[in-house]
């Protein structure tokens, strides 16, 4: 068995495509979910029955006391963390900037970017060579909104995931030496309920004329990069962003 994985944010989406991929490559996977208690546990018994292993650990990323929680978890069910796949997000309603209130803000700004914070501070201080860890990989999950702005729909957000950007880039010089990698992948326009979560279930659809491949991307297309970023194929490549966008 490889060396275990957690991914937040792991019920539903790109997360739960990272999950079935990292069983399949025979790691045991640790599936953190916050509500979504039904699709997390049926996740895990969806890899059980393929043979794998996996666990499901309830903990909202935005709160400390949870993020301690959720890897003391992770590292008594599984072992030593091998590697983080920072992926839980939210998401609002689109709107512009000028309609958006504090609450708002802080709702999408505390998960996604002081939530990101949380978990790689748990991870590089577990897996780091200087603390008696083995080493390991992150894996950043941002979003071409953070290049493309999401005028009209979603500034908030694609702010948050420039801030994604910068921890990667600023972490993965910092950890380097202590035998952390730490990348980011940033996707764009994927099937995933992430869109109607912005009131547009079908927005994909209304911009597909502008992307490049003229279509929408699958989770599995981005799990498939963030399993080849943990993996020793990519042991010389840290501080990296891989968009997964179509060509946008």
């Amino acid at each position: 068995m490889k060396s275990p994985i957690l991914i937040t944010g792991g019920a539903t989406g790109i997360g739960a495509a990272t999950a079935r991929l990292a069983a399949a490559r025979g790691h045991a996977v640790a599936i953190n979910y916050r509500r979504s208690e039904a699709d997390a546990t049926a996740l895990v018994e969806e890899i059980r029955q393929t043979g794998g292993s996996a666990v499901a650990v309830q903990a909202d990323v935005s709160v400390s006391a949870d993020v301690d929680r959720l890897f003391d978890a992770v590292e008594r069910e599984l072992g030593p963390l091998g590697a983080l796949v920072n992926n839980a997000g939210v998401l609002e309603k689109q709107c512009r900037v000028v309609d958006m209130d504090a609450g708002r803000l802080s709702r999408v700004f505390q998960t996604n970017v002081i939530g990101s914070f949380l978990c790689c501070i748990q991870a590089a201080r577990r897996m780091s060579l200087t603390q008696g860890g083995a080493g390991g990989s992150i894996v950043n999950v941002s979003s071409a909104a953070a290049r493309l702005g999401a005028a009209g729909e979603y500034v908030d957000y694609a702010a948050s995931k420039g801030a994604m950007d910068t921890l990667t880039i600023g972490l993965a010089a910092e950890v380097a030496a202590e035998g952390i990698r730490v990348n980011a992948v940033r996707p764009a326009f994927i099937h995933t309920a992430i869109h109607a979560a912005g009131g547009e279930p079908g927005r994909i659809e209304r911009l597909t004329p502008l992307i490049p491949m003229r279509r929408g991307g699958r989770p599995e297309e981005v799990a498939t990069a963030i399993l080849w970023l943990i993996s020793e194929e990519a042991s010389y490549t840290t501080g990296a962003i891989i968009d997964i966008a179509g060509g946008k």
